[in-house]
């Protein structure tokens, strides 16, 4: 590399001199789409064989796909889609896919109108003055709805509408959506309309209308979580492209497969194991990624979804959390509810906080322990009764870190425990 090329890269030149390690580490992203899906056949076959019939310009059955995340639900229905626009192609048929996440499309609105979009770009509608674009915002949704059933009934064919997290759509906006593209079908002469719902939250259906769980749940499949050694032939497949051949030791891609299995066999983190473990031995200069970069990868994971989860609480949570660091900073590794809510109690007042009832900050305890950021259980007191005690598994150095960086509890920053501890201990201790 010349001199110029060394001043241009700067500050990166030692990150980009030696690369032991990728090959393209592109391929272990979830964004990422493979030709070949290891132990999802079945369920590819099962699929293809409900859409078969639109390749003969027949309505194929709605379906409702269910499984935990990183099963492959999503890669399978991308997969099939795929397939079936390139078998429609040859055939000289009209068969089309529109893939939609509902938790960023999450309106009835917004669906219809990026439906339509998918279909029909700018470039198409400008050259077509038989349909009009429809705005992302701005219509009433029955003109959007009466727009795009036109525009479907003008192009003709089949189309299959994947909603993506579809639980998050009926969450958000209730089922009308659903309602209305169950029934398009009645409302179209030339087009026809398939619906294929993916969700790893089967409760969603309790929000349904009995008639659009009715239409929308024509065919139900699940997809199991992947075992450990299903996983490690999927780990295997992509790190074959991913890795410099000879970059990983022998238990590495072991060792990422069973973690992730604990994890309800999730390929995602299976993926994310493999990518950090060989991000970090990059990092290191290492020679090869080794079982150690898995177990700080594992580390590395865990701590940043903690992190992100606990920066986004609300500040009365954060407040909550607190009060349990002070009591643990006090020598109390395990400590109840009663406890959590009287330091709270004396904190709120001083940075200008409502203070909460006894009840809501259960709740909140309750959400907190939901959330994987504390340890609770129920115990026995006899005669006394029940109640609940609580504990940090995680480092709480790092929790703290993250609680005070909210603008709200920056008086606790100058909080002296030891000058409120004889108080504390006197008054409300055993």
């Amino acid at each position: 590399m010349s001199n110029k090329e060394d001043m241009s890269t700067g500050l990166f030149q030692k990150y980009l001199s030696s690369n032991r390690i990728f090959k393209d580490r592109e391929v272990l992203r979830h964004s990422y789409r493979p030709q070949v899906l290891p132990h999802r056949k079945p369920q590819i076959d099962e699929i293809a064989a409900i859409l078969a019939p639109s390749l003969r310009n027949e309505t194929p059955s709605n379906i409702l796909v269910y499984g935990k995340t990183g099963t492959g639900k999503t890669a399978c229905a991308r997969y099939v889609g795929m397939e079936l626009e390139k078998a429609s192609h040859n055939m000289g048929t009209l068969c089309r896919i529109v893939h939609l996440n509902c938790e960023v499309i999450d309106t009835q609105y917004r669906v219809l109108a990026q439906i339509a979009k998918c279909l029909y770009g700018e470039d198409e509608l400008g050259s077509d003055k038989s349909r009009t674009h429809i705005p992302m915002t701005g219509w009433p949704t029955d003109q959007v709805y009466t727009e795009l059933k036109n525009q479907l009934d003008s192009g003709g064919g089949v189309l299959v509408i994947v909603l993506d997290e579809i639980d998050k759509l009926v969450k958000k906006s209730g089922d009308d959506t659903l309602y209305n593209l169950t029934r398009i079908n009645s409302d179209l002469k030339n087009s026809k309309v398939s619906i294929i719902g993916i969700s790893n939250d089967l409760s969603f259906k309790d929000f349904l209308d009995p008639r659009v769980l009715s239409s929308l749940s024509e065919e139900e499949l699940v997809f199991p979580p992947y075992n450990a050694p299903q996983l490690v032939d999927i780990l295997t497949q992509r790190a074959e492209t991913a890795f410099i051949p000879g970059a990983i030791s022998e238990g590495v891609i072991p060792l990422c497969s069973a973690l992730a299995a604990q994890e309800h066999g999730d390929a995602r983190r299976a993926l994310d194991l493999l990518r950090i473990s060989g991000e970090l031995a990059d990092r290191d200069e290492s020679l090869k990624v080794t079982e150690e970069h898995v177990k700080q990868a594992q580390a590395k994971i865990e701590t940043d979804s903690m992190i992100e989860c606990i920066s986004t609480l609300p500040t009365q949570s954060k407040l909550i959390l607190y009060s349990m660091l002070i009591l643990e900073q006090l020598g109390q590794n395990i400590f109840t509810s009663g406890e959590v809510s009287r330091i709270y109690q004396d904190l709120a007042p001083t940075i200008e906080l409502d203070v909460l009832t006894h009840r809501r900050i259960t709740d909140l305890i309750s959400e907190l322990n939901m959330l994987g950021v504390i340890n609770t259980r129920v115990v026995s007191r006899g005669r006394y009764g029940r109640t609940k005690e609580m504990w940090f598994d995680s480092n709480t150095n790092k929790i703290r870190e993250v609680v005070l960086k909210d603008p709200r509890l920056n008086g606790l920053k100058d909080l002296n425990v030891s000058q409120m501890e004889s108080k504390w201990m006197k008054t409300w201790f055993r």
